[in-house]
This record gives C-alpha cells, structure tokens and sequence, in this order.
C-alpha cells in the first residue's frame, strides 16, 4: 500500500498549504481528501507535487506492506 505520511511533513517543513498546492499545482480538493486517506491517485499528479515542492517522489510517498 502507497501512503503519503511524508507528503504532510514535507509540506510543513517547507511551509507550503495544501491551498498553495492547489493554487501552484492545479490540484483539486478532491485529490487532497484522496492523499489524505491514502487512495490512489495518478503518476502525473505526483509529478506536479515533487515539482512545486522541489523533492523527491520518496519525500512524499512510501510504500508499506500491509501484512
């Protein structure tokens, strides 16, 4: 399972909004309640996200075994 814990912490270590996500990235509210709750989302949306926060795809995202 894809989580995106790391995304929340990145954001608040480099001060950035989820509304200056939605503003720089053209992402949708809807996509937001999606990342919250660790639901899929598409490879291009993560493109945009590393864009606008100048990181790593494994800054935001992590893979975690659901054993």
């Amino acid at each position: 399972m894809i989580i995106f814990d790391k995304l929340w912490v990145t954001m608040k270590a480099k001060n950035v909004s989820t509304y200056y996500l939605r503003e720089k990235c053209g992402i949708d509210s809807k996509t937001i309640r999606r990342l919250k709750a660790n639901e899929n989302i598409e490879t291009k949306t993560l493109d945009k996200i590393c864009q606008v926060l100048n990181c790593n795809l494994e800054d935001i995202a992590e893979f975690v075994s659901e054993e």
